[in-house]
């Protein structure tokens, strides 16, 4: 489910929302401590919020999977070094397939969208 938010307006953290939400979805450390940051601090506008919240979410999940492949792999390496190798392909696809939403993510969040993913999407919602 999409939804826009009105434009204009500054946010707590001076940036325009549109921006704000788009740094939330930003790869790597930098997107996550940003939405730490504006779940803390951002008080004016939900839109950022909402961004704020499901980046956590996300980035979370991203964090899990990557404990469950990290947990595999050594698994694997243990049987044989040859299966841990077998492993690599999948993590790599996965880590595209992560960078491909998160800029997905990045572009609905500057058109002024509230793209909601299926699982988080909601999550996020109510915590706004």
């Amino acid at each position: 489910m999409a939804s826009s938010t009105p434009g204009g307006g500054q946010t707590n953290l001076g940036l325009a929302p549109n921006v704000a939400g788009l740094l939330c979805y930003v790869p790597c450390c930098i997107g996550f401590v940003f939405a730490v940051v504006a779940a803390i601090v951002e008080k004016q506008s939900r839109f950022v919020r909402f961004h704020a919240f499901q980046s956590l979410l996300v980035h979370g999940a991203l964090v899990i999977v990557w404990f469950a492949f990290m947990a595999g792999g050594w698994v694997l390496a243990s049987v044989s070094g040859f299966f841990s190798l077998i492993l690599l392909p999948v993590e790599i696809l996965v880590g595209l397939g992560a960078l491909a939403l998160m800029i997905f993510l990045m572009i609905k969040a500057n058109a002024g969208e509230e793209y909601e993913l299926p699982t988080v999407g909601p999550m996020a919602r109510q915590w706004v």
